[in-house]
């Protein structure tokens, strides 16, 4: 993972910083040092520490830097999240995309744990999807896990997920699940999205894995987990609300995957507070 953040933290500098900081570079000294605080102002869990820790890095190797939480934490109203101690240019540059970070991926990490708390006394798995920030896949991803919820397949390369375009332009889900099934490894599952109860028989004669039960209504899904009876697994995505989260969970099915979980997450509110410590001689 530290090579996406890396990269992602180069980018973010490229486009705030770029040839420089004209406002700090003409009024700070390099030598002179500073330190910052960044300070909660909501509850919410905490993502992104790391990350954050590692865009000071990237300015200032030798920084100090001191979380005052784990990822995975609650954090209250006014608690301080965070410690950095170096060069003031340093804290000034950096503040924006540190704070970036933390507060996107912190969002998601909030929202996931509130899906997840919803459900928490029912036997299922919450997911996400691909509906994440190009680039920041792996990032909003990890915030997903850090809040409780589980990871979907993390690109279109580890994980067979039969559409309905691919049934359409194979000619039927069971055309589609046999090209499939010639092209992957045996270790790899089969999942197929379906709409219809029809369809859910379909997949269901030819032996896939995961059958998805893609915008059903909650009896449509009631009667679809009644046919499977545990032959497959069964995933419930489209249009999932907190509001119709516990209905679905308790329906009997295995997985609800939640596009909501990273396309919808609001960054929370941090502010950093730097004050000038001394100037190296």
């Amino acid at each position: 993972m530290q090579q996406s953040i890396d990269a992602l933290i180069r980018l973010a500098f490229a486009e705030d910083i770029g040839p420089g900081d004209i406002t700090t570079d003409s009024m700070v000294e390099d030598n002179v040092r500073g330190s910052g605080i960044v300070v909660a102002k909501q509850e919410f869990i905490i993502a992104g520490l790391k990350v954050a820790e590692s865009v000071f890095r990237a300015l200032e190797p030798d920084i100090l830097v001191i979380p005052c939480f784990a990822d995975g934490d609650r954090v209250d109203v006014g608690k301080t999240v965070l410690q950095v101690e170096g060069r003031l240019s340093t804290l000034l540059k950096g503040e924006r995309t540190a704070l970036n970070f933390l507060q996107r991926l912190s969002g998601i990490a909030t929202q996931t744990r509130c899906y997840v708390e919803t459900v928490a006394d029912l036997p299922v798995r919450l997911v996400d999807t691909r509906k994440t920030t190009p680039g920041f896949r792996v990032l909003e991803k990890y915030a997903v896990r850090v809040g409780g919820g589980h990871n979907h397949r993390m690109g279109l390369y580890d994980g067979v997920l039969i559409k309905d375009n691919h049934i359409a332009v194979a000619g039927g889900i069971t055309a589609a699940v046999e090209k499939a099934r010639k092209a992957v490894s045996h270790l790899v599952k089969i999942e197929v999205e379906t709409t219809t109860l029809e369809e859910v028989n379909e997949a269901l004669s030819v032996g896939v894995d995961i059958i998805m039960l893609d915008n059903m209504s909650l009896d449509q899904i009631r009667e679809a987990v009644r046919h499977i009876n545990k032959k497959a697994l069964i995933e419930v995505s489209g249009g999932v609300t907190r509001e119709k989260l516990k209905d679905l969970a308790a329906a009997g099915v295995d997985l609800v995957s939640i596009g909501a979980l990273t396309h919808s997450a609001v960054a929370v509110d941090l502010s950093m507070r730097i004050t000038v410590s001394s100037a190296e001689k």
